[in-house]
């Protein structure tokens, strides 16, 4: 992104060299995400991130389709609830325990009476607690309804296997700053031959698909995030997942070693994305314990009301019948240390010890 910035600072539209060589970067980018992925390079539109990709996938299907419901699970991210809700009539397949689809529920609502739904949402694995989802046999099922499947990939892009080839879902929805890339830079992959009306128009950038100048640097930082994954090569990925797995396991020895404390989502962590845990303290508010572990110098995330922007609890933990006011989040990622991990199992019993005192 440093060289760009010093070298072909251009628009990748325009025929002189300065646009040919910033359009040769870009689509050489394009083609190290696309390989990555495991896709064809025409099927990467580059996005502002995950939550453009979610909202262009959102637009163009129910274009397509006016009047036709969207389907989703209430445990999927915010960017694909409130784009749905936004934009057609929405129904809510309920999940488990463990925040894991419900098969059977999904095929009711395809086989019920009434318009076919202009689209059907499935997050790869869920941002908040990991679990991953039934994927594969959620593709199949919309496929022989005939009905298109987004799939938000990017709480699973960069952690484990896709095979986005295999699986040859409709949509598919990536963030690079989920998998160690710059923030303003996503993807979604479109199935070959599906055509989407543009949610941004005004340009015929991304083979129009995608109104606007493109972010060069972005893409390049991109790039070199899946690069340094391994690109093409997938052991480097399974290494990065079973660091991350081994990680996850000492933070969990650690966690469930304090009495009260229990895993939310699917305690098997097969089940799990490797890189992400989500914990319920009994006795104490979570956002207490995060801040007493912020004091530690250990930054973590909790589902209750008022951890970040938004004012309102974890819907997530609500739809999976969890207390979104005793649970924590804690996630590794390709910058944790054996040093950090020692810092959580020293600081977390102490920090919840002191909080019950108090009651």
């Amino acid at each position: 992104m440093a060289g760009w910035a010093g070298g072909a600072v251009a628009d990748p539209g325009r025929l002189h060299l300065e646009g040919r060589t910033a359009r040769a970067l870009l689509e050489e980018a394009r083609a190290t995400i696309a390989d990555f992925l495991e896709v064809a390079p025409r099927q990467v539109v580059l996005t502002s991130g995950g939550t453009e990709a979610v909202n262009a996938a959102v637009w163009g299907a129910t274009a397509a389709r006016p009047g036709a419901p969207v389907v989703l699970a209430d445990v999927e991210h915010s960017s694909v609830r409130d784009a749905s809700f936004r934009s057609a009539p929405t129904r809510i397949v309920p999940v488990d325990g463990h925040g894991r689809l419900r098969l059977d529920r999904l095929a009711a609502e395809l086989e019920g009476g009434g318009p076919p739904p202009a689209l059907v949402h499935c997050q790869w694995a869920n941002h908040e607690v990991g679990t991953t989802q039934p994927v594969a046999e959620v593709v199949a099922l919309c496929r022989s309804f005939g009905v298109p499947l987004h799939v938000d990939a990017a709480a699973a892009c960069g952690q484990c296997e896709l095979g986005l080839a295999a699986l040859d879902a409709d949509l598919v929805s990536v963030s690079a700053h989920k998998l160690g890339g710059p923030p303003g830079i996503g993807a979604l992959v479109v199935r070959r031959g599906l055509r989407l009306a543009p949610l941004l128009v005004g340009g015929s950038e991304e083979r129009a698909r995608r109104a606007g100048m493109e972010n060069v640097p972005g893409a390049l930082g991109f790039a070199a995030a899946v690069a340094g994954l391994g690109g093409g090569d997938r052991r480097r990925l399974g290494d990065g997942a079973a660091r991350a797995s081994d990680q996850v396991a000492a933070l969990t020895a650690a966690a469930l070693g304090v009495d009260g404390v229990r895993v939310v989502g699917d305690p098997d962590p097969a089940g799990r994305v490797p890189h992400i845990l989500c914990v319920a303290v009994d006795g104490v508010e979570a956002e207490a314990v995060l801040l007493g572990l912020d004091r530690a110098g250990i930054a973590a995330h909790s589902g209750s009301a008022c951890s970040s922007e938004s004012f309102e609890p974890s819907k997530v933990l609500a739809a999976m019948g969890a207390d979104p006011s005793g649970s924590l989040r804690l996630s590794v990622g390709w910058s944790t240390t054996d040093a950090d991990l020692a810092a959580f199992a020293e600081a977390f019993p102490s920090v919840v010890a002191e909080l019950r005192s108090l009651r």
